[in-house]
Protein backbone atom coordinates (compact mmCIF):
# COMPACT_ATOMS: atom_id res chain seq x y z
CA UNK A 1 0.00 0.00 0.00
CA UNK A 2 1.02 3.50 -0.78
CA UNK A 3 1.96 6.02 2.09
CA UNK A 4 -0.93 8.57 1.18
CA UNK A 5 -3.59 9.21 4.37
CA UNK A 6 -6.08 6.93 5.48
CA UNK A 7 -9.31 6.69 4.59
CA UNK A 8 -11.77 7.29 7.58
CA UNK A 9 -14.54 5.13 7.62
CA UNK A 10 -18.04 6.47 6.84
CA UNK A 11 -19.95 8.00 9.29
CA UNK A 12 -23.33 6.18 10.30
CA UNK A 13 -26.17 8.64 9.74
CA UNK A 14 -27.67 10.56 12.35
CA UNK A 15 -30.81 9.68 14.06
CA UNK A 16 -33.61 11.69 12.93
CA UNK A 17 -34.38 14.32 15.67
CA UNK A 18 -37.64 13.78 16.50
CA UNK A 19 -39.25 12.27 20.15
CA UNK A 20 -40.40 14.54 22.62
CA UNK A 21 -37.37 17.04 21.94
CA UNK A 22 -38.45 18.11 18.83
CA UNK A 23 -42.16 18.19 19.12
CA UNK A 24 -41.40 20.70 22.41
CA UNK A 25 -39.40 23.02 20.00
CA UNK A 26 -41.74 22.65 17.01
CA UNK A 27 -44.92 23.86 19.57
CA UNK A 28 -42.84 26.40 20.92
CA UNK A 29 -41.81 27.83 17.67
CA UNK A 30 -45.71 27.61 17.13
CA UNK A 31 -47.17 29.41 20.24
CA UNK A 32 -44.49 32.11 19.64
CA UNK A 33 -45.98 33.08 15.99
CA UNK A 34 -49.24 32.57 17.72
CA UNK A 35 -48.25 34.96 20.81
CA UNK A 36 -46.56 37.53 17.83
CA UNK A 37 -49.58 37.65 15.72
CA UNK A 38 -52.12 37.96 18.62
CA UNK A 39 -49.82 41.07 20.12
CA UNK A 40 -50.18 42.33 16.75
CA UNK A 41 -53.68 42.49 16.39
CA UNK A 42 -54.05 43.92 19.92
CA UNK A 43 -51.95 46.51 19.63
CA UNK A 44 -50.62 47.35 15.92
CA UNK A 45 -53.74 46.37 13.35
CA UNK A 46 -56.57 44.32 13.37
CA UNK A 47 -59.18 44.17 10.45
CA UNK A 48 -63.15 44.73 11.13
CA UNK A 49 -65.92 44.01 8.55
CA UNK A 50 -68.94 47.22 7.79
CA UNK A 51 -72.08 46.15 9.06
CA UNK A 52 -74.30 48.77 7.90
CA UNK A 53 -74.38 51.39 5.32
CA UNK A 54 -73.72 54.52 6.87
CA UNK A 55 -70.45 54.61 5.34
CA UNK A 56 -72.23 54.31 1.62
CA UNK A 57 -70.86 55.05 -0.89
CA UNK A 58 -67.34 55.04 0.21
CA UNK A 59 -67.36 51.18 2.28
CA UNK A 60 -69.84 48.80 1.45
CA UNK A 61 -71.96 46.40 3.11
CA UNK A 62 -69.70 43.48 4.09
CA UNK A 63 -66.19 45.11 3.22
CA UNK A 64 -63.46 43.88 5.13
CA UNK A 65 -60.86 46.56 5.86
CA UNK A 66 -57.52 47.10 8.48
CA UNK A 67 -57.78 49.16 11.14
CA UNK A 68 -54.35 50.62 12.15
CA UNK A 69 -54.86 51.32 15.96
CA UNK A 70 -51.10 53.11 16.97
CA UNK A 71 -52.14 56.45 16.31
CA UNK A 72 -55.08 56.84 19.19
CA UNK A 73 -52.97 54.79 21.57
CA UNK A 74 -49.84 56.84 21.49
CA UNK A 75 -51.84 60.08 21.55
CA UNK A 76 -51.16 61.70 17.88
CA UNK A 77 -54.56 62.22 17.12
CA UNK A 78 -56.41 61.82 13.93
CA UNK A 79 -56.90 64.51 10.91
CA UNK A 80 -59.56 65.95 9.20
CA UNK A 81 -60.73 63.04 6.91
CA UNK A 82 -59.88 60.10 8.14
CA UNK A 83 -62.02 57.08 9.03
CA UNK A 84 -62.15 55.85 12.52
CA UNK A 85 -63.20 53.16 14.42
CA UNK A 86 -64.60 53.87 18.37
CA UNK A 87 -66.36 51.99 20.81
CA UNK A 88 -70.03 53.28 21.47
CA UNK A 89 -69.85 57.36 23.33
CA UNK A 90 -71.76 57.30 26.57
CA UNK A 91 -74.67 58.75 25.05
CA UNK A 92 -75.18 55.29 22.62
CA UNK A 93 -74.47 53.50 25.37
CA UNK A 94 -77.07 54.88 28.20
CA UNK A 95 -79.42 53.82 25.15
CA UNK A 96 -78.27 50.04 24.93
CA UNK A 97 -75.51 49.74 22.87
CA UNK A 98 -72.71 47.50 23.95
CA UNK A 99 -69.65 49.11 25.03
CA UNK A 100 -67.27 46.70 23.39
CA UNK A 101 -69.00 47.17 20.20
CA UNK A 102 -67.18 48.83 17.32
CA UNK A 103 -68.62 51.63 14.96
CA UNK A 104 -67.31 53.47 12.24
CA UNK A 105 -67.07 56.88 10.96
CA UNK A 106 -65.26 59.71 9.35
CA UNK A 107 -63.64 62.75 10.90
CA UNK A 108 -65.15 66.06 9.39
CA UNK A 109 -63.70 68.42 12.59
CA UNK A 110 -61.20 68.08 15.23
CA UNK A 111 -60.65 70.32 18.85
CA UNK A 112 -60.93 73.79 18.24
CA UNK A 113 -63.16 73.54 14.66
CA UNK A 114 -66.23 75.60 14.42
CA UNK A 115 -68.83 73.58 13.16
CA UNK A 116 -72.71 73.88 11.59
CA UNK A 117 -74.61 72.06 9.16
CA UNK A 118 -76.80 74.93 6.96
CA UNK A 119 -78.29 74.53 3.58
CA UNK A 120 -77.37 70.83 3.58
CA UNK A 121 -74.04 71.46 3.85
CA UNK A 122 -71.41 70.91 6.21
CA UNK A 123 -69.71 73.91 7.37
CA UNK A 124 -65.65 74.35 9.35
CA UNK A 125 -64.88 77.12 10.72
CA UNK A 126 -66.96 79.83 8.59
CA UNK A 127 -66.29 78.20 5.11
CA UNK A 128 -67.98 74.77 3.11
CA UNK A 129 -65.94 72.02 3.70
CA UNK A 130 -63.77 70.51 0.95
CA UNK A 131 -63.50 68.09 0.12
CA UNK A 132 -66.93 66.63 2.06
CA UNK A 133 -67.59 62.90 1.29
CA UNK A 134 -71.25 63.18 1.82
CA UNK A 135 -73.22 60.49 0.07
CA UNK A 136 -75.77 63.47 -0.69
CA UNK A 137 -77.11 66.98 1.24
CA UNK A 138 -77.87 66.86 4.54
CA UNK A 139 -81.50 66.76 5.64
CA UNK A 140 -81.14 68.16 9.03
CA UNK A 141 -79.48 71.31 10.33
CA UNK A 142 -76.68 71.66 13.32
CA UNK A 143 -76.19 74.78 15.17
CA UNK A 144 -73.18 76.35 15.04
CA UNK A 145 -70.02 74.97 17.34
CA UNK A 146 -66.46 74.77 18.54
CA UNK A 147 -65.42 71.42 18.74
CA UNK A 148 -64.42 71.15 22.50
CA UNK A 149 -60.73 69.96 23.49
CA UNK A 150 -60.14 66.00 23.46
CA UNK A 151 -62.85 65.38 20.83
CA UNK A 152 -63.56 65.26 17.87
CA UNK A 153 -67.08 65.37 14.97
CA UNK A 154 -67.34 62.47 12.83
CA UNK A 155 -70.22 61.81 10.75
CA UNK A 156 -71.21 58.80 7.80
CA UNK A 157 -70.74 59.64 4.36
CA UNK A 158 -73.82 58.29 4.07
CA UNK A 159 -75.20 61.65 6.20
CA UNK A 160 -78.85 61.48 5.88
CA UNK A 161 -78.92 57.34 7.10
CA UNK A 162 -76.26 57.49 10.15
CA UNK A 163 -75.83 57.51 13.78
CA UNK A 164 -73.19 59.88 13.91
CA UNK A 165 -72.59 62.97 16.39
CA UNK A 166 -74.79 65.16 15.01
CA UNK A 167 -77.10 63.27 16.80
CA UNK A 168 -75.33 62.45 20.04
CA UNK A 169 -72.69 65.18 20.11
CA UNK A 170 -69.06 65.06 19.48
CA UNK A 171 -66.48 61.54 20.19
CA UNK A 172 -64.31 61.59 23.15
CA UNK A 173 -60.70 60.74 21.55
CA UNK A 174 -60.41 58.16 24.13
CA UNK A 175 -62.93 56.00 22.84
CA UNK A 176 -61.23 55.72 19.34
CA UNK A 177 -59.87 51.96 18.60
CA UNK A 178 -58.26 53.82 15.31
CA UNK A 179 -58.43 54.56 11.84
CA UNK A 180 -59.41 52.47 8.88
CA UNK A 181 -56.16 51.99 6.20
CA UNK A 182 -56.70 49.31 4.12
CA UNK A 183 -59.57 47.63 2.53
CA UNK A 184 -58.56 44.07 1.86
CA UNK A 185 -61.83 42.68 0.90
CA UNK A 186 -63.50 42.21 -1.83
CA UNK A 187 -60.59 42.33 -4.12
CA UNK A 188 -62.26 44.43 -6.47
CA UNK A 189 -61.82 47.46 -4.55
CA UNK A 190 -58.69 46.25 -2.60
CA UNK A 191 -56.76 49.60 -1.17
CA UNK A 192 -56.44 52.48 0.66
CA UNK A 193 -58.94 54.07 2.77
CA UNK A 194 -59.79 57.37 4.48
CA UNK A 195 -56.78 59.50 2.63
CA UNK A 196 -58.13 60.30 -0.73
CA UNK A 197 -60.68 62.58 -2.08
CA UNK A 198 -63.72 61.01 -3.60
CA UNK A 199 -62.81 62.76 -6.85
CA UNK A 200 -59.81 60.45 -6.39
CA UNK A 201 -61.36 57.17 -6.53
CA UNK A 202 -62.26 56.50 -2.80
CA UNK A 203 -65.90 56.01 -3.03
CA UNK A 204 -65.57 53.85 -6.19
Amino acid sequence: MGSGPAIAPPTPPSAPQGGAGGLLRQLFRLLLWVLVALLLRWTVVEPRWIPSGSMLPTLQLQDRVLVEKLSPRFGSGVRTGRIVVFHPPAALQQAGYDPGAALIKRVVAVAGDRVEVKGGRLWRNGIPAEPDWAREPMDYGLEPFVVPPGQVLVLGDNRNASLDSHLWGPLPESDLIGTAIWRYWPLARFGPVGFSTPDAGEAA
